[in-house]
């Protein structure tokens, strides 16, 4: 693609990381397929690992906000791939795993932004019990 890339220019107004920024779209999809993908195998980290890896697939909405047709286009069934994955590997919380406040704060809701309500099926047994420590079960 030539020009500017409305993607990279949002991700290095947000200060994403250098890295996050040279990747692009096409970075934060593969993010979010790996992650999918590590859930699938049984999540082996904690739970704010876990929170930083969803903020991968929120950064992914916001660039996608921005992108243009032709970007928007070129991972659009990807997208939809991994997050049918993601939902058929996780069981849906009432309660936003960042907290209320922030869920609030941000606008996230557990319609627009799914990820971060939602519990893994398979993890390790420490995430888990956070994951019910933090949403109250």
């Amino acid at each position: 693609m030539t020009g500017k890339d409305p993607v990279r220019d949002y991700l290095q107004e947000t200060g994403s990381a250098q890295e996050v920024i040279e990747q692009g779209l096409e970075g934060l999809v593969e993010g979010w397929e790996k992650l999918v993908h590590s859930i699938e195998n049984g999540y082996a980290l904690g739970l704010d690992d876990y929170l930083n890896d969803l903020d991968v697939r929120q950064l992914l909405e916001e660039a996608l906000l921005v992108a243009t047709a032709e970007q928007h286009d070129e991972v659009e069934e990807r997208i939809n791939l991994a997050d049918q994955k993601m939902k058929s590997l996780v069981t849906p919380t009432t309660v936003c795993l960042w907290g209320d406040e922030i869920a609030q704060e941000e606008g996230w809701t557990d319609e627009k932004n799914w990820w971060y309500f939602s519990r893994p099926i398979k993890a390790n047994k420490n995430l888990l019990a956070e994951i019910d420590e933090a949403t109250g079960h």
